[in-house]
């Protein structure tokens, strides 16, 4: 299994839809950077986003999601609480290979000011946009800049296909259209 450079991404994004809307190079004036870099491609933020907020007392459950803990904002620039996190989604869509997996971590910037970005692998024929968690750490308030960048994902190649994709066994997160709360 092989980390896979820019030309590889590009090569994927235009003749595979892996990436859409793809950026060709890194744009990095003024903004958070996005788009390809050397051995990933940067991943933007869109401007939907749900934050959780306790003012309903819930108890936080994986197995049973209670949807009040959250509520949808919409902007170009999202405020997450202090200690608290909020759902978001990226701008690209992808359709990863069956013989890819990829390993998505938070941009620097973000990470510097306290705010983590978790996303888990993008598997095997998994198609949709992404749904980004996003973390604050801080005891402070925390912005985020829609449409600009929030991790960089990297692409792994192995050197055979798996017997069983995503898409063979039906997963659950599957061809999503926007963010996307926990399901069992």
């Amino acid at each position: 299994m092989g980390l896979k450079p820019d030309h590889w991404i590009r090569k994927m994004a235009h003749e595979h839809r892996m990436i859409e809307p793809f950026v060709e190079n890194q744009v990095r004036e003024r903004v958070i950077s996005y788009g390809v870099s050397s051995y990933g491609y940067d991943i933007r933020v869109a401007d939907e986003f749900m934050i959780f907020t306790n003012v309903h007392s819930a108890i936080v459950d994986p197995k049973n999601f209670d949807p009040k803990s959250m509520f949808e904002f919409k902007g170009e620039v999202c405020v997450i609480p202090p200690n608290s996190f909020a759902l978001a989604r990226t701008v690209e869509y992808f359709r990863i290979p069956r013989s890819v997996l990829t390993v998505c971590l938070g941009k620097s910037t973000y990470a510097r000011c306290g705010l983590i970005v978790n996303v888990t692998p993008f598997e095997p024929e998994w198609n949709g946009y992404v749904t980004l968690e996003i973390s604050n750490t801080t005891p402070l308030p925390a912005k985020i800049y829609a449409n600009e960048g929030i991790a960089q994902v990297l692409f792994f190649e192995a050197d055979e296909e798996c017997e069983v994709s995503y898409a063979d066994k039906k997963g659950k997160y599957q061809n999503q259209q926007s963010i996307v709360l926990p399901k069992l």
